[in-house]
């Protein structure tokens, strides 16, 4: 099984950092959080990308998604074809973006579904937009519905889907459920624990009650990388990721 991590858990570290705790722990995959203040955005020049994308490489790492704050729903457009390019330079599997619609629009689709339909299809092929299950969009059912569109309207589109296990769960869906509406679409799986009785907060992992056996359990015979979001920067009461990452391991090891 890949185990990858989020560069959210050290927001504003340097790549040395980064690859150390890659390499202490084993984990064998990254997605990199894209901001200004991060060593991964796209003001970054052509030198510097290859340099980014070799040491990452030669560490022995896979960049899962480039994780941008675009908002595909959204009136305003945001720099999707940046965050494109920058990950086709470093190599990554795809950018990660949030749907964020108009919570009171309506219709089916909605007016944000729409624009964010008309992205996706002017978008680059080569690497893919990775929907992640959040906010507006958080269960698989709202995710898989949007795709099944893209899949009649943009046949040869490249949209998948990164599924934020904690976030179906909170929808009510199980992970069984979650899984067979995500699966034609499904690139990767980020996990975290969390505490359903104090309204889903995040905990140190194997702190909270998060099913993680039901959620290994549906993806049993499959290869999708499992990666660890660790939301250290909007929660600075968690561990840090050096003890984060090991307890991840203990805790999907059972």
């Amino acid at each position: 099984m890949t185990l990858a991590f989020s560069t959210l858990g050290c927001a504003g570290e340097p790549l040395d950092t980064v690859l150390e705790l890659a390499r202490t722990y084993q984990f064998t995959g990254l997605e990199l959080r894209a901001a200004d203040e991060e060593f991964t955005h796209i003001g970054l020049t052509s030198a510097e990308r290859r340099t980014l994308r070799s040491r990452i490489e030669d560490a022995g790492l896979e960049i899962l998604a480039v994780d941008s704050y675009v908002h595909l729903c959204g009136v305003e457009e945001q720099p999707l074809a940046e965050h494109l390019e920058l990950a086709h330079d470093l190599g990554a599997r795809g950018v990660r973006v949030f749907m964020r619609d108009d919570p009171e629009a309506t219709g089916e689709p909605t007016p944000g579904e729409l624009r964010a339909m008309d992205r996706v299809a002017q978008s680059s092929t080569e690497v893919s937009v990775l929907l992640e299950t959040h906010d507006t969009h958080s269960s698989g059912r709202s995710i898989a519905a949007f795709c099944a569109l893209l899949d009649r309207e943009v046949p040869d589109h490249n949209a998948k889907v990164i599924w934020d296990a904690a976030h179906t769960r909170r929808k009510g869906e199980t992970p069984a459920e979650s899984l067979e509406l995500l699966r034609p679409w499904l690139e990767f799986v980020q996990v975290k624990d969390h505490d359903s009785q104090r309204d889903y907060k995040p905990v140190a992992m194997g702190a909270g009650d998060y099913p993680i056996g039901e959620l290994l359990r549906a993806l049993d015979g499959t290869d999708y990388p499992l990666s660890l979001e660790w939301e250290l920067k909007w929660h600075p009461e968690l561990p840090p990721l050096s003890e984060a990452l090991p307890a991840t391991q203990a805790w999907i090891a059972g």
